[in-house]
């Protein structure tokens, strides 16, 4: 099971912070969960230029979901 990495009610750039200290320690292929209040563009922009694969949605709930994986 991936981990979670809930930065709900965070403000900038805690989400950030967090999900690229969670992505540093990861190998190639593991992954890891984000679940945010809004879509994370400038995340998106570092994970192309890295390499990362992922895939977002929102939910019905309007939590914005997105599975990263190491390239």
């Amino acid at each position: 099971m991936k981990p979670v990495i809930d930065a709900r009610g965070l403000e900038p750039p805690q989400p950030f912070e967090l999900v690229m200290e969670a992505i540093a320690d990861l190998r190639p292929g593991e992954g890891v969960k984000l679940l945010l209040d809004r879509m994370p563009y400038p995340l998106f922009r570092i994970l192309d230029r890295d390499r990362y694969r992922y895939e977002s949605r929102v939910r019905d709930d309007g939590v914005v979901e997105i599975d990263i994986v190491a390239p």
